[in-house]
């Protein structure tokens, strides 16, 4: 806790917030906006989002009666004033940490999470879940979801809002739109209007209005219905969200608490059947003038120095993943015309900015919207184009439909760059990329690789550019590489085979992806044991380079398979080749390494991949288990 805390100190739950007097609560805000800043220059993590949501947050657990009242926060950036709030403010400084906060809401962390986020567009729909099982139930408690104006944009929360349009289900959706303007604001009258709009006096003319109106024909009651819209739409500008069956109200000033508590006291006392929208308008990094200032408005940032805004910066020199991809296609777009970058709202976290800085009308960023990425990149395949569809490995599994029936189907050749593969750290299971080698290997006619290093991933993205005849996908991690020399654009990998590093008699070692430094340093400590080991770096998980597995099959005593991906993926392939080919009959020890049957919580990478069973020594410890004590099954314990 800050020393400077009045309030702060004494508030431990909203239970306490409400004790306060209303004048008091923009001291209250100031201090939550103190503490977060305090907290996440220790930790690290999202703070610009939460910067521009104190206010809001405080308004909100001081007129709702929350966990009873349901108050469910979008993608969860902006929830670090949110758990300071509610029970969680002594562990703030563990968030992302191991055993720590989640960086996002969770609904085994608190009774004040609802309902769980860290992808976007989920909150309307969730609600609108929630208030429809209370309607069931009898129930009269508030449900109120808060999305971003990034967020609100996604065909999801589209879908959401038309079905709670359309149930007359009583919800409360409140916009905070940090970045584009909906409807222009036009100064203190508009704060006027909202607060009038949503009291109880209107709501009462509204009610009034239908009871008059039901009594006469239908027509009338059509018409009378325009001429109210007509009537509100010249008051309040009219939008979009009124045809969808929202009533609007806004946009109004998300930092004034004299404006905010008011609205939000009339919204939750009204008899308004059907959801309410709120639209407010705030300002991302709000009360710390470095994030105020900064491009990206401090969204995402490592431990810093409160008083400087400095970041602490990575010590590698290392380049990063990303940006040796990024930069290898630059290098393909300047001789190749065809190609093109797509991304989903993540330009700086793909390397898709520094295609985009080269050639902006080659670069499209099309929001959050993965699954309109995915088919918007096929149907630039059908024209002869060569589509590069940066996206993470976790939001890709947002668009897994399209990438079935719009790209694999079709076998039309889509490059996907899967940025993120494996474990991440401090996002948690959420961001984790666990899947894609899975959920992509089953996909007829489908080419994917996995880069073992930053060397690799240069070849690989050099072999796919002229991949036409198919799709086409290369994972790789977050983080740096580790210091191999890179080759030249020219150099390629054949499709479909693997690379022995290093040959044995014993034991081989088929690994895929960056968990190769870490098979290597196993060999190491086996060789002291005496055990002669092989080492394959698969770098293909579809197709399988089959002559080379059976070779290895046929050749050592023990094949293991090393994955950074889940059961069903490189190593259920690998099995099943063998299997048909009768290799298991011969006496073969076969073992496959991936990550556990379960979601792996936030921590330090490798603490992670400890957990995971996939570390150097847990390699070597699986190996000797195998040699030595046939019998007996290795428990890695968390």
């Amino acid at each position: 806790m800050t020393q400077k805390s009045t309030f702060l100190k004494d508030i431990n739950f909203p239970s306490d917030l409400k004790k306060i007097s209303e004048k008091d609560l923009p001291k209250v805000a100031n201090e939550v906006r103190s503490e977060m800043i305090d907290a996440v220059s220790q930790t690290g993590g999202h703070l610009g989002a939460g910067l521009g949501v104190v206010e809001l947050t405080v308004a909100l657990h001081y007129i709702f009666d929350t966990p009873n009242d349901k108050l469910i926060w979008d993608v969860g950036h902006q929830s670090y004033p949110h758990k300071i709030l509610t029970g969680r403010k002594d562990k703030i400084r563990t968030l992302r940490q191991g055993n720590g906060l989640s960086g996002f809401t969770k609904r085994t962390e608190s009774e004040y999470d609802p309902f769980g986020a860290a992808h976007s567009s989920t909150s309307i729909s969730s609600a609108l879940g929630i208030a429809e099982a209370n309607k069931l139930e009898n129930k009269f408690s508030n449900v109120i979801a808060v999305i971003g104006d990034g967020a609100i944009s996604a065909g999801m929360a589209y879908e959401a809002m038309n079905n709670a349009g359309a149930s007359k289900t009583k919800m409360i959706v409140i916009l905070n739109d940090n970045d584009m303007s909906i409807a222009k604001p036009v100064g203190a009258m508009r704060t006027y209007l909202a607060k009038l709009l949503t009291g109880k006096i209107y709501f009462s003319f509204r009610e009034t209005i239908k009871l008059i109106t039901s009594a006469f024909s239908k027509r009338f009651s059509a018409k009378a219905g325009k001429a109210e819209d007509f009537l509100r739409s010249a008051f309040t500008g009219g939008t979009m969200f009124n045809s969808l069956g929202f009533y609007y109200v806004g946009p109004i000033d998300g930092h004034d608490l004299s404006t905010l508590i008011p609205i939000l006291k009339n919204a939750r006392d009204s008899n308004h059947e059907g959801p309410i929208m709120i639209h407010i308008k705030t300002q991302k990094g709000k009360g710390y003038s470095y994030a105020e200032k900064a491009k990206d408005h401090y969204h995402g940032v490592s431990k810093f120095n409160v008083d400087t805004g400095e970041q602490n910066k990575s010590g590698s020199n290392l380049p990063s993943y990303t940006k040796v991809f990024a930069n290898t296609l630059v290098k393909h777009a300047k001789k190749d015309s065809k190609i093109v970058g797509i991304t989903a709202a993540m330009p700086g976290g793909t390397g898709m900015d520094i295609f985009g800085k080269e050639f902006p009308k080659r670069m499209f960023d099309v929001g959050i919207a993965e699954q309109h990425a995915v088919t918007f990149a096929a149907g630039m395949a059908t024209e002869g184009y060569k589509p590069y569809t940066a996206i993470y490995s976790t939001f890709l599994q947002r668009a897994y439909d399209q990438v079935v029936h719009d790209v694999a189907i079709q076998s039309l050749p889509v490059r996907f760059a899967i940025d993120r593969a494996g474990l991440v750290g401090a996002d948690g299971s959420t961001h984790a990329g666990s899947f894609d080698i899975t959920y992509l290997s089953t996909l007829p006619n489908f080419i994917v690789m996995a880069a073992s290093d930053e060397a690799e991933l240069v070849k690989m993205i050099n072999t796919s550019v002229d991949i036409n005849d198919r799709p086409s996908a290369i994972r790789y991690p977050r983080g740096v590489g580790v210091g191999v020399e890179l080759p030249s654009i020219e150099e390629k990998v054949e499709i479909g085979k693997g690379r022995i590093i290093q040959n044995g008699n014993q034991v081989c070692l088929l690994n895929l992806g960056t968990r190769l430094e870490e098979c290597k340093l196993a060999v190491e400590h086996l060789k002291q044991k005496g055990v002669s080991t092989t080492i394959v770096d698969a770098r293909f998980a579809k197709p399988l380079d089959e002559e080379l597995i059976v070779k290895c099959a046929r050749e050592h005593e023990i094949l293991v398979s090393i994955e950074e991906g889940s059961i069903g993926g490189f190593g259920s392939h690998v099995k099943n080749l063998l299997a048909e080919r009768g290799i298991f009959d011969k006496g073969l020890k076969f073992r496959s390494m991936c990550l556990p049957d379960k979601f792996i919580e936030q921590n330090t990478p490798e603490k992670m991949y400890e957990i995971a069973g996939l570390n150097a020594s847990q390699i070597s410890e699986k190996i000797l288990d195998i040699l030595f004590n046939k019998n007996s099954i290795k428990v890695v314990k968390n």
